[in-house]
């Protein structure tokens, strides 16, 4: 089964563990087979088993986290982030073609009749954007539209 250590007390040797159903589970070090890798947060793998409190945890081990965060299919190695902030930036909206009452005429296609040029304003909208940098100074940046803002930030700010 897999879950995340929710709390550990070191001093004492035990901590709880929440595993994939939102269960805590009481684990102790020495069921730990990576103990030096025990921190709050860190995904573990373990074999659920219940003792005479309620649930608990052995066998447990703690995942090595990862060296890489994935955004929107980009792959950026952790230790490579120099620095991440948000902005807004106002884009153009995409209008839509009206397929239905779309006339198209052969010599509008044959680029015989120039279409009349009008001057629509351009309505826009305001994106959230993340731009992330790192220390090779490349930017990688991405829209609303591409991620969960608020929690692509909430985990770059555990790393």
């Amino acid at each position: 089964m897999n879950g995340k250590i929710m709390t550990f007390f070191e001093d004492k040797g035990f901590g709880f563990i929440t595993d994939e159903n939102g269960e805590n589970r009481y684990f102790h070090v020495i069921k730990v087979q990576n103990p030096e890798m025990i921190k709050k947060n860190a995904a573990v793998t373990f074999e659920p088993t219940n003792n005479a409190k309620g649930p608990s945890a052995f066998a447990v081990k703690v995942l090595a986290s990862s060296k890489y965060i994935t955004i929107a299919n980009e792959r950026i190695k952790i230790s490579s982030i120099k620095s991440f902030n948000t902005f807004t930036k106002a884009v153009p909206m995409k209008a839509e073609v009206d397929k239905e009452n779309t006339v198209l005429s052969v010599g509008l296609l044959m680029n015989r009749i120039r279409p009349q040029s009008v001057d629509i304003p351009q309505t826009t909208q305001t994106l959230r954007m993340l731009a992330v940098t790192t220390f090779q100074n490349a930017t990688h940046t991405f829209s609303e539209h591409e991620i969960d803002m608020d929690e692509t930030i909430k985990v770059l700010k555990n790393l």
